[in-house]
């Protein structure tokens, strides 16, 4: 039956989480990829790993562990970018291999860890996503939202522009944290499915394939999710068919599509060069005309 995936709770709890993520990965990554951060969410995931193995520790969610760390993460590395100057790269290094370093650690640490339950959180796992899972990606991804789509004249003034935002009277450096705090809660929201590993991957590449073929940023965001969207779905079933790896199935159907909209992209410049060359030989011809008839009229 074609729509047996539907049948088995694990898949529903699956595509429910499937569908946030395709939604807001792309919807904070497109300011991620204007601020030319596009590795934002890839480090932001190193740091996440402390928090998973906080949560196996301590025996609480790992997800709302791994939020509550990574936004931490994420604040110090803006700080970092603010204040660093030269030194700031080999910091975010440490922050970084830190992280990833720690949450092994503690995974191993304690009684409920193990080497699969660290599996799945790097690259994603169908199966281990529980209700309550669900239900902190359903309230994080909320929040993601919220700020992506309420805030986004002014996330992309600052994402285009800091001095300009500046000037404007625009709180800059608290749309920067936010952009931070918001992009390490999407982290969160994705390691469930595509994994701390491969999350960075959904932030970019659907926003990248995009920008192919629109021009306006309202075009770009709303073609990006719907991206996002249709390739953690067909990830995800095809996952479920094929006994594959979700976040890697995710990720190069995403970098498939990016190749498709690169090579249809081609074309459509062509033809729109076509057609502004058109309207400009008519504008040419226009105006002469619109000359003779005012000489006319002089004489």
């Amino acid at each position: 039956m074609f729509l047996e995936f539907l049948t088995p709770p694990f898949m529903q709890r699956a595509l429910i989480a499937a569908v946030l993520v395709g939604i807001t990965a792309p919807a904070i990554g497109i300011y991620l990829v204007q601020r030319r951060q596009a590795l934002m969410g890839d480090g932001i995931g190193h740091i996440a790993m402390t928090g998973v193995g906080l949560g196996f520790l301590l025996s609480t969610s790992p997800v709302w562990m791994a939020t509550a760390v990574a936004v931490a993460g994420a604040v110090v590395m803006e700080l970092i970018r603010w204040y660093g100057h030269t030194r700031g790269d080999l910091a975010l290094a440490m922050l970084f291999y830190g992280g990833m370093a720690g949450g092994v650690m503690l995974i191993n640490l304690s009684d409920t860890g193990s080497n699969a339950n660290l599996t799945s959180y790097l690259f994603g796992s169908l199966s281990t996503v529980s209700e309550s899972d669900v239900i902190a990606i359903c309230v994080l991804a909320a929040f993601v939202v919220l700020v992506t789509v309420g805030l986004r004249r002014q996330l992309f003034a600052v994402s285009q522009d800091e001095e300009f935002a500046r000037v404007t009277g625009l709180p800059v450096r608290v749309l920067n944290l936010l952009i931070a705090v918001t992009a390490a809660v999407t982290v969160t929201v994705a390691m469930r499915v595509v994994g701390l590993l491969l999350v960075s991957a959904l932030m970019v590449v659907p926003v990248a394939a995009a920008q192919q073929i629109t021009k306006s940023f309202k075009v770009t965001f709303v073609l990006s999710v719907v991206i996002g969207t249709g390739v953690t779905l067909a990830g995800t079933v095809t996952s479920y068919y094929q006994d594959v790896p979700p976040g890697a199935t995710i990720v190069l159907l995403a970098i498939a599509v990016f190749v498709a909209l690169t090579a249809l992209a081609a074309p459509l410049a062509k033809r729109r060069a076509r057609a502004s060359e058109a309207k400009g030989a008519e504008c040419t011809l226009e105006v002469p005309a619109a000359r003779r008839g005012t000489d006319d009229l002089r004489v």
